[in-house]
């Protein structure tokens, strides 16, 4: 009889302290980011990518041969603004998934935790979109492509310590991705449809059954 109230007392302290290290947890990353967020994001990104390819097509240029490209002020805006709705679908449509799973788990959106995680994942996004800016500027448009998917990955990596642990798969991938790209630059937008597209795809599926 005391061995059985022993054994009950023990399954009961190691539940408390699960259940404390499952509030340590909550308390320190942020973990209400949805895997359908990054299909979203894949989704909207195969998307421009076929738009873009039209738009070369409609042009009549032949975007591996990279020397020979021309791109007049009109069709560099239009690029600019195709990137810039990307980003903001890809936003919104994170950022509505993610509410959702918040509200579905009782837990907040927006706190200490969720400013630290977008303050590190911001760093490096928004010095590599600086970087891309003077790469437009100077006209080196076959080098933003793995610019981008370099300084992202870097940003993913950066901002796990805040999240889960996973997304750092996501942006070695990401890195590694980019590196690759720069030996190949007239293959930018093939690269940039793999690592913002069929990666996310891939990538939002996994977390998606894995934790949601």
């Amino acid at each position: 009889m005391q061995f059985k109230v022993l054994f009950m007392e023990s399954k009961n302290y190691q539940e408390e302290l699960a259940h404390i290290r499952r509030l340590m947890e909550r308390s320190s990353i942020f973990i209400s980011l949805s895997g359908l967020s990054g299909v979203v994001a894949g989704i909207v990104a195969l998307l421009g990518s076929a738009y873009v390819y039209f738009v070369f097509q409609r042009e009549g240029l032949d975007y591996l041969n990279v020397a020979r490209n021309i791109y007049e002020p009109e069709l560099a805006q239009e690029l600019f603004f195709v990137a810039l709705l990307v980003l903001i679908f890809a936003i919104a449509g994170g950022y509505f998934f993610t509410a959702r799973k918040s509200k579905q788990e009782n837990l907040k959106i927006w706190d200490s935790v969720t400013k630290r995680f977008l303050f590190s994942f911001a760093v490096p996004l928004v010095a590599g979109g600086l970087f891309c800016l003077a790469l437009w500027f100077h006209q080196n448009f076959s080098l933003i492509p793995p610019v981008m998917l370099i300084f992202y990955g870097l940003a993913l990596i950066n901002a796990e310590r805040y999240t889960l642990s996973d997304i750092k798969y996501l942006g070695i991938c990401e890195v590694i991705l980019g590196i690759i790209c720069l030996f190949f630059l007239g293959w930018g937008l093939i690269f940039w449809t793999i690592g913002f597209g069929f990666l996310h795809i891939f990538y939002g599926i996994w977390m998606y059954r894995k934790y949601d």
